[in-house]
């Protein structure tokens, strides 16, 4: 990885303190991954060609700064962890203010299912490749 994208908040992803609310960081990062997901060839058309989802286990989000209604934000993501085999992962997406700070820290342990057997399994080779953390 590591990979990132950028953002404006909109007036739907405020609360009613005139702040992000909560569920937009972890929307950001789940569109974050996707986005870096299809960038190694593995988009949603891909995954159901495969009969394969990523599922998560865990989702912890730490706020450092608020963010507000206009303002531009960074999300990286980078696999922070995982099996050799690819079949689970943790990916530590960071959510940063245009000004560089961090705002957010939003990690996920997750792993990949087969969606017609609904257990849990195996990577594609080039997939497990992706997932590696980087030395």
């Amino acid at each position: 990885m590591p990979h990132s994208q950028t953002y404006t908040v909109r007036w739907a992803e405020l609360d009613p303190n005139g702040h992000m609310r909560h569920s937009a960081y972890a929307d950001f990062a789940a569109d974050q991954r996707v986005a870096w997901l299809a960038s190694q060839g593995f988009d949603l058309k891909r995954f159901g060609e495969l009969r394969l989802g990523p599922i998560l286990f865990r989702e912890e989000t730490k706020y450092l700064k608020e963010i507000h209604g206009g303002e531009q934000i960074r999300v990286e993501g980078r696999v922070a962890g995982g099996t050799a085999d690819g079949s689970r992962w943790t990916i530590e997406h960071t959510i940063y203010k245009a000004d560089g700070r961090v705002a957010a820290t939003v990690t996920v342990d997750g792993a990949w299912l087969d969606l017609d057997r609904r257990k849990l399994t195996l990577p594609p080779p080039e997939l497990a490749q992706a997932m590696a953390m980087e030395e």
